[in-house]
């Protein structure tokens, strides 16, 4: 009887993971990929040694306008930074009283990064935003438990950015699903109201929503009725990022396959259920892309607010350095300050996207 020789050992397949596959995949896959990876480093080599000797070897740390104006034009100003950052990350807030939006903005960062942790999504999670919510408005607001009353027009800096961001998103995502299932509604009036409101709102700039809100909306309530000028901008916001993530959700719905739907009516669900347990799950997990740049949007955009006289980061930046002449001529480098934040907060937001994309793709896998 034959016996089949042995097949001779062959090498391993390359490997397609690590630094190096990545390098080769993404900075040199093709020669118009590598022409540019290439420029863009010896780009770097040229900028970079400028730019690290006027951002940090050269620059002044310490909070000495002196000095400061010695390095004009050789080194970076960041005493700007040390002499005004309570002002720039805490507006207009009494000095005596700003241990409470430093608590108050730490327990709401503390509460948004424990809700993007799967450990934490459970329904004590709802009650953990009340409670944070109600404790955060005792603490900025004042007026209970001994606290001194601090008007909402004395708010200000990173507190507000913070505060009007996240509660926007709240505000915002039930009224745009509902729109969006509105917007696909087989009853003609329900439809129509949906794309009316949205195309109605999503043809104005943010900047007008906000005029509108602070100056107008008062003149259509009775006489006497003023609501805050922070309660009419929230609702603006809210208003204004719900029209536009109704069309990201509206695109969400649209991607969900009709034998789901079919599915779901065989055994016996309803309406609601049905959108509940098998089409909004599948929607908002396909457009969870469109939805962050919506959230990164309106965290960005609430910038806007200056024009009704509430000073967010960066307008409790210009607050800070206009008024004062000796430090007036550094306001790059406190625009270089907030630019860092923002950046931080954005990119934070965007790596957690793409993890909840993985998550999901996964989930789709099995």
């Amino acid at each position: 009887m034959l016996q089949t020789p042995p097949v001779a050992a062959r090498a391993a397949p390359p490997s397609v993971g690590g630094l190096r596959a990545w390098v080769r995949r993404e900075l040199f896959g093709s020669w118009v990929s590598a022409l540019t990876t290439l420029a863009l480093l010896a780009w770097a080599l040229w900028a970079l040694p400028g730019a690290l000797d006027w951002l940090l070897w050269r620059a002044v740390w310490q909070a000495d306008a002196d000095a400061c104006q010695a390095a004009r034009g050789i080194g970076a100003c960041w005493g700007v930074v040390t002499e005004k950052h309570r002002l720039i990350l805490l507006g207009r807030y009494p000095l005596e009283e700003q241990w409470r939006p430093l608590l108050a903005t730490g327990l709401l960062l503390a509460l948004v990064i424990a809700s993007g942790v799967r450990l934490f999504w459970t329904r004590w999670l709802v009650l953990a935003w009340v409670l944070v919510w109600a404790v955060f408005f005792a603490l900025m607001l004042g007026g209970v438990a001994g606290l001194t009353r601090v008007p909402t027009e004395r708010w200000g800096g990173l507190p507000l950015t913070l505060m009007l961001t996240t509660l926007s998103i709240v505000l915002a995502c039930p009224l745009a699903v509902l729109l969006a299932l509105g917007r696909r509604s087989r009853m003609p009036a329900i439809r129509g109201l949906s794309a009316l409101f949205i195309e109605l709102v999503r043809g104005v700039p943010l900047i007008s929503v906000l005029f509108m809100a602070s100056f107008l909306f008062p003149l259509f309530l009775p006489v006497g009725a003023t609501p805050d000028v922070l309660l009419r901008v929230l609702l603006g916001i809210s208003l204004f990022a719900a029209a536009y993530l109704a069309e990201t959700v509206r695109a969400g719905l649209q991607s969900v396959p009709q034998g789901q739907l079919e599915a779901a009516d065989s055994i016996g669900l309803t309406w609601w259920q049905t959108q509940r347990l098998v089409v909004l799950p599948q929607a908002l997990g396909a457009v969870v892309p469109g939805l962050m740049n919506s959230f990164i949007s309106i965290f960005k955009d609430s910038s806007l607010i200056t024009i009704v006289s509430l000073y967010e980061l960066t307008g409790s930046l210009g607050l800070a350095l206009s008024g004062d002449p000796v430090w007036r001529p550094f306001m790059v480098e406190g625009y270089l300050f907030i630019t860092a934040i923002y950046f931080v907060v954005c990119a934070a937001m965007s790596r957690y996207s793409l993890w909840v994309e993985q998550r999901h793709a996964r989930g789709l896998a099995r």
